[in-house]
């Protein structure tokens, strides 16, 4: 990493989730500049959630630069999807961008039928990274209406996701869902969130099984440790993100082209063929579930 990635974020907020990339300051490095691809991915397709910016546009620009036509589910930051766009188009390849509510199973259904038609009527990868996350001080106070919002975008949606997405996975496909460090380590303002991401790893291990039986489709999962992405303004106030990652053991937060790989890795049945049903653990140095 640059030297100056070493000092931390200067003070700011967004009012608004799940964020704006394009109003983050400094830029987050998602773009894989310093990418080597090797046609790992050549000739597959990918559906990416949340894939307009942070981790997620940062996937989806590695797999284009691996070989691969991306379609993008995202919620509403169309200026940042637009982005995505043009430089998944740049890494040249085909990018599909579609915009709506995955919280809604009527929309994922639909969503996922038209990025597959766009992408030839196949899906050979899923990624399941679309999320959501609300500060909480006191847990007596969290509301309802918060905590059904969060469980709907980030676990429900990936049931939907899912389950529209596996009649056009062929055998040999495979799904990475993003869950999080707070699944493991927990969050005490973040208990809805770090509760959503538990769910997903036990999803993960239980699907992993299933659709090995039955489809030979291998699923893993990613979790990130405090990256800088815009659900971190949008999460929390100025002071808080200026700190973020500061307790990460490496002292800083990682950035979205450090994260990425793990999904090239796990996309590419030439890496990871003999990997079902695990996560790995880009955070930043803490040693968890060990």
């Amino acid at each position: 990493m640059p030297d100056d990635q070493q000092t931390p974020q200067p003070p700011q907020h967004q009012d608004h989730q799940p964020g704006s990339e394009a109003a983050m300051d400094p830029q987050p490095q998602g773009r894989m500049e310093n990418w080597k691809p090797s046609g790992k991915l050549a000739g597959k397709t990918a559906l990416v959630t949340g894939g307009d910016s942070g981790i997620g546009r940062a996937v989806a620009i590695g797999f284009a630069k691996e070989g691969a036509d991306v379609a993008v589910l995202y919620f509403d930051e169309h200026e940042d999807a637009a982005e995505t766009k043009r430089l998944v188009e740049a890494a040249g390849r085909r990018c599909l961008t579609i915009a709506g509510d995955i919280g809604d199973a009527g929309f994922a259904a639909r969503a996922v039928d038209e990025a597959a038609s766009g992408l030839g009527g196949r899906i050979d990868i899923l990624v399941n990274n679309a999320a959501e996350q609300h500060v909480c001080e006191d847990f007596a106070q969290i509301e309802e209406a918060q905590v059904e919002r969060t469980f709907r975008t980030n676990i429900l949606g990936m049931f939907w996701v899912t389950k529209a997405a596996l009649k056009h996975m062929p055998a040999g496909s495979a799904i990475i869902n993003t869950t999080s460090i707070t699944a493991f380590k927990g969050s005490p303002q973040l208990i809805d969130y770090a509760s959503t991401k538990g769910a997903i790893l036990a999803f993960t291990r239980s699907l992993s099984q299933a659709l090995w039986e039955q489809k030979r489709i291998r699923v893993n999962a990613v979790a990130p440790g405090p990256i800088w992405t815009p659900l971190i303004p949008a999460s929390f106030d100025a002071e808080k993100t200026a700190r973020h990652g500061e307790s990460a053991g490496m002292g800083r937060a990682g950035q979205p082209d450090e994260v990425a790989p793990c999904y090239i890795f796990l996309a590419a049945e030439s890496d990871s063929s003999y990997i079902n049903g695990q996560t790995l653990h880009p955070n930043g140095g803490a040693v968890v579930n060990g």
